[in-house]
């Protein structure tokens, strides 16, 4: 305490007083000077101004984040509801890209595929579940079904359970899952035979799939449903129900095939009745004066000789083409070289793509001239097409990384302060580029692994985009100064990515570059994800100096009077 005035009156000081409003005087000494503010009005008023400072204090320190002040506020509400009309661009944008992308790549290879003969619903059930490339598939569907059926059933329980009160609803959708369970599965058999020679006799009759392999294979009989054969020298000239499937070194089809015709070798001859479709891949592929196909055909092959009839669509790749047969659909051919005789006959347009122009008899029966397109290497900068299709690509990868940044802002942080660790990155990336997509095509051979590997295939394609956003932010930072604010952020990448694109259509370099920063990008990013899954280290405590204990005659408030 401190004497003033005349009467020699004992104020109390500060460090009294804030040691007080702390309860951190002893009970005596406490009792004195509540006492004493009770006496003295300076004291008490002392005693009230620091009370209110030590409130104000505290309240400062437990707010999390300090209020804007109100023109930083209102231009912050401004810029939030001016961002209305940039999403909608932004989303406008999107759309006119998935329409031109529809447009002008899945819809015509979608027409492709009808083409060839795919015109199922479901072309992934197509190709795998309803062809002849392994009928056990029908088992493994059941236990797919089995076990989509329990999940789909056991989310539904679980969100319905509170709307299921009575008992006996509950009953009769447990009782319908177990009648769909105990519905009986179709039955498929096969029949399979293998030596260095088979033979099916003219008068013998398989009543099921037959699967055959051997050096030397001769199928005169009947097939009542798919035929897979794998052998060196096949010829088929029996009648097969189904579908023929081959991977040979020759094969000759001098019978009847009611399905479609798929499959590989060296040498195919086509002589006999094909029900629907013929898509094969070879080095010689020749479809004989004799021989009708009741559907398309699709050719990958080194030389295709097309004599017969097809009454659809003829859809070729390779080296030589040479048409003199009959044409009912239209035929789009690519290849190096494309003949027309005189005795073809082609009822719809003819497209070829090639080196050189093709050559067409004066006697051939054309429905219109044939469409020639000279194979070009690299874009084409003097169409305006490739403007507006760059335009498009780019506003699709602003979009996409403006969706990843706000979904994922901490990660595409770190992603971004990785890719700035050059030699780590490089190498991880060409670790991770090569080898993610081989493991999971080694994983899609086993059943188990199929969806894991698709998966895994999916989540690489769209890494490989994701790295190019990553390496425009790292160019946008270099240019702009780093941030850590969401719209600045945006805005380095949008300037970024400008860029990048700008240089992967430098002629000549724009391949590299893209490859360059695609690895670089794909490397930042498993940098990140590896330190998101590596556990973090405890950090020790740093150690406190030892306190040296107060004398006994010692309180808080200093040393007691004598």
């Amino acid at each position: 305490m401190s004497e003033t005035g005349e009467e020699n009156i004992r104020h109390l000081d500060e460090m009294t007083c804030l040691l007080y409003l702390e309860r951190q005087l002893d009970r005596a000494r406490g009792l004195e000077v509540s006492a004493h503010t009770q006496e003295c009005e300076s004291c008490r008023t002392l005693l009230r101004a620091l009370e209110r400072e030590t409130r104000l204090l505290t309240r400062a320190m437990l707010e999390d984040t300090e209020p804007l002040p109100s023109r930083l506020a209102l231009f912050q509400e401004a810029a939030r509801r001016s961002m209305q009309w940039i999403w909608g661009l932004a989303f406008g944008l999107a759309a006119t890209g998935v329409y031109a992308l529809y447009t002008q790549y899945i819809d015509p290879w979608q027409q492709q595929l009808e083409q060839a003969g795919f015109s199922g619903t479901n072309l992934l059930g197509l190709l795998i579940f309803q062809s002849p490339f392994w009928k056990g598939w029908q088992s493994m569907i059941t236990l797919l079904e089995f076990l989509a059926l329990a999940t789909l059933g056991g989310l539904g329980v679980m969100f319905l359970r509170r709307r299921i009160r009575r008992r006996s609803a509950l009953a009769l959708v447990f009782a319908g899952l177990c009648t769909a369970l105990m519905m009986p599965a179709q039955t498929s058999a096969t029949e399979l035979r293998h030596a260095d020679r088979v033979t099916i006799a003219k008068d013998e009759v398989i009543h099921s799939d037959l699967y055959v392999a051997g050096g030397q294979i001769r199928i005169a009989g009947t097939i009542e449903g798919d035929l897979l054969v794998a052998g060196g020298d096949v010829e088929v000239s029996g009648h097969v129900l189904g579908d023929m499937l081959s991977a040979s070194g020759q094969v000759r089809m001098t019978g009847q095939v009611d399905g479609s015709i798929r499959g590989y070798a060296g040498n195919i001859t086509i002589k006999g009745k094909v029900g629907r479709n013929v898509m094969t891949c070879g080095g010689d592929i020749n479809i004989d004066r004799d021989a009708t196909v009741g559907g398309s055909v699709t050719s990958l092959s080194g030389r295709l000789s097309l004599d017969g009839h097809v009454q659809r669509d003829v859809l070729a790749m390779g080296g030589q083409a040479n048409i003199s047969g009959f044409i009912g659909g239209s035929a789009k051919v690519r290849s190096d070289e494309l003949n027309i005789d005189s005795s073809a006959e082609i009822k719809g347009p003819v497209n070829f793509e090639g080196h050189k122009p093709p050559q067409v008899s004066d006697q051939a029966k054309l429905a219109s001239p044939v469409q020639f397109e000279k194979i070009t290497h690299g874009p084409n900068y003097s169409n305006p097409h490739y403007y507006v299709w760059q335009v498009i690509w780019l506003a699709a990868f602003i979009l996409y990384g403006l969706v990843l940044f706000a979904l994922m802002t901490p990660f595409s942080q770190e992603a971004v302060k990785s890719a700035e660790q050059y030699g780590a990155a490089a190498g991880l990336g060409v670790l991770v580029l090569f080898g993610v997509p081989i493991a999971a095509c080694i994983a899609c051979v086993t059943v188990v692994g199929l969806f894991i590997g698709i998966s895994t295939l999916f989540v690489w394609s769209a890494a490989l985009y994701f790295a190019q956003i990553i390496v425009g932010t790292v160019v946008g930072q270099w240019l702009m100064g780093r941030t850590s604010d969401f719209w600045p952020f945006v805005g380095r990448m949008a300037v970024g990515v400008v860029i990048v694109r700008l240089c992967t259509t430098i002629p000549h370099l724009g391949g590299w570059i893209k490859f360059v920063v695609i690895l670089w990008g794909i490397g930042a990013i498993s940098l990140a994800v590896f330190r998101r899954f590596q556990p973090a280290q405890a950090t020790s405590a740093p150690s406190t100096p030892a306190v040296q204990p107060l004398p006994p005659t010692t309180t808080v408030g200093g040393p007691l009077p004598a």
